[in-house]
């Protein structure tokens, strides 16, 4: 199901560059981003939760959509619509905003922040083809529920969730200091 998306290999990676020196001031906008990513984690988490116990059969559909509407973040996305389709909106809006703004200045620093910026937003892309293709799954599983249209579900955000979050570890790591230490963000 997911062989013709182009995964990409995380040994590939450009290694990232040490800043050193830097005062609390300026990882302060690397620790931002850290917590900007902990709430997609969160997210990442609950999701697979719910899930994983919408395909092992343990609760019906309105169980689950009565425990997915008690969740904060739900009370807060309510008026955009369902659970995930709110989470993929946020990931893709994040990237689309550090593709426009963020990379192009961390690039701007120098080869090697340029090689981190082109392979950020080469693991964007691929995040992108898993987002489209959880949100397909979901409304062919809300469609004809069953267990083979629940498998398929869960293989795919199992597979969004190892590249996102890997993604996520990595971006932090390369371009964090970077942020605060060339005053980008």
């Amino acid at each position: 199901m997911l062989l013709d998306i182009g995964f990409l290999d995380d040994a590939t990676r450009p290694k990232p560059i040490r800043l050193e020196g830097l005062t609390e001031a300026q990882r302060a906008p690397g620790l931002h981003l850290k917590e900007v990513h902990d709430h997609l984690r969160g997210n990442m988490l609950t999701l697979g939760r719910l899930i994983e116990r919408a395909a092992a059969g343990g609760q019906n559909a309105a169980a689950l959509t009565a425990e997915a509407a008690n969740l904060a973040m739900v009370a807060n996305y309510r008026r955009f619509g369902v659970l995930c389709g709110e989470h993929c909106q946020i990931v893709n809006m994040h990237h689309s905003i550090e593709d426009a703004a963020i990379f192009p200045a961390i690039a701007a620093q120098g080869p090697g922040f340029k090689a981190i910026a082109d392979r950020l937003r080469a693991e964007h892309v691929v995040v992108h083809q898993l987002l489209e293709r959880l949100i397909d799954a979901l409304g062919e599983l809300a469609d004809e529920p069953g267990a083979q249209k629940f498998a398929a579900t869960l293989e795919i955000y199992r597979a969004l969730e190892r590249v996102l979050l890997s993604h996520l570890g990595y971006e932090e790591e390369a371009i964090g200091d970077a942020l605060g230490a060339f005053d980008i963000f």
